[in-house]
C-alpha cells in the first residue's frame, strides 16, 4: 500500500501526492517554512498551528499560492521576497 500526502499546489487547492511535502505552512497566515523550522515547532508544541498546517512540494509551489517565506528558517528567501513587496 501506498502512502499519500495532502499538498497545496500552486492554485491553492490540496492534492494527494505519493510524496511527502518539504516544506510546512499555515493557512490562515498565509507564511511557509521548512519543517525544522524552531518558530513552527514552538507554536506546534504549545498546541497552536496544527489545525491550520499544510504543506509544499517546493519553494514554487508556495509562493506560487501566495504564501510568504518564513523569516525565521528561509532568512535569504523572505529578504528576497521583502524586496520584490518593495519593489510592488
Amino acid at each position: 500500500m501506498t502512502r499519500r500526502y495532502r499538498l497545496l499546489g500552486a492554485d491553492g487547492r490540496s492534492r494527494a501526492s505519493s510524496t511527502a511535502g518539504t516544506l510546512g505552512g499555515h493557512r490562515r497566515l498565509r507564511i511557509y517554512g521548512r519543517l525544522d523550522c524552531p518558530s513552527a515547532r514552538r507554536w506546534l508544541a504549545r498546541g497552536h498551528y496544527a489545525a491550520h498546517r499544510v504543506f509544499f512540494a517546493d519553494n514554487e509551489a508556495a509562493r506560487a499560492a501566495g504564501y510568504r517565506p518564513c523569516a525565521v528558517c528561509l532568512p535569504r528567501e523572505y529578504d528576497q521576497w521583502t524586496t520584490l513587496q518593495e519593489d510592488r
